[in-house]
């Protein structure tokens, strides 16, 4: 992808994710949201999905990141968002590094009460049963960095009642 610094590490299943990153994203409890960055096209300003999403909490970075139909990466401190993104030369849209998008910039700011793992396990099986997503809890309300059916996806507000919640502790 050209993003300095990205070395995903993809994992399926809950077990995993939490046994990998669990009591990390616990630690991150009472930290606040600092700034936040994400892959936009220079062109249309429209965001790249497939890129990781990027949250400082008081200068710990977490990078988010979604591939396939259930894969997550997360990924800590070794994302250079001041770093140009290479490689591009070819296709017809520049992606460059943004710290703008309205439904991440409100949580600015904010103190993190909790982060929370949400296990996607719908009454009827589908495609996306079984999908870890990343749920940031504010005291104005929640962030969710989703699986996208192969990309990220960024939610606000209540969590679907089909996500089982999985509380994380150090």
């Amino acid at each position: 992808m050209g993003i300095s610094g990205f070395e995903p590490s993809f994992l399926a299943g809950i077990d995993a994710i939490r046994q990998e990153h669990g009591s990390r994203l616990a630690a991150l409890n009472g930290r606040r949201l600092t700034r936040f960055a994400l892959v936009r096209f220079v062109e249309d300003g429209d965001w790249f999905a497939d890129c990781p999403v990027v949250l400082d909490f008081d200068g710990i970075q977490v990078e988010v990141c979604h591939w396939k139909l259930d894969e997550l990466s997360i990924g800590w401190d070794t994302i250079d968002t001041a770093a140009t993104i290479t490689g591009w030369e070819w296709f017809e849209l520049t992606p460059h590094w943004s710290h703008s998008d309205e439904r991440l910039e409100p949580f600015v700011g904010q103190e993190l009460r909790e982060v929370t793992l949400l296990e996607w396990r719908p009454v009827e099986r589908d495609l996306a049963a079984g999908t870890v997503s990343v749920d940031f809890v504010f005291a104005s309300g929640c962030l969710r960095i989703v699986n996208g059916l192969d990309e990220n996806r960024i939610e606000v507000g209540a969590a679907h009642p089909d996500y089982a919640r999985h509380r994380l502790s150090r």
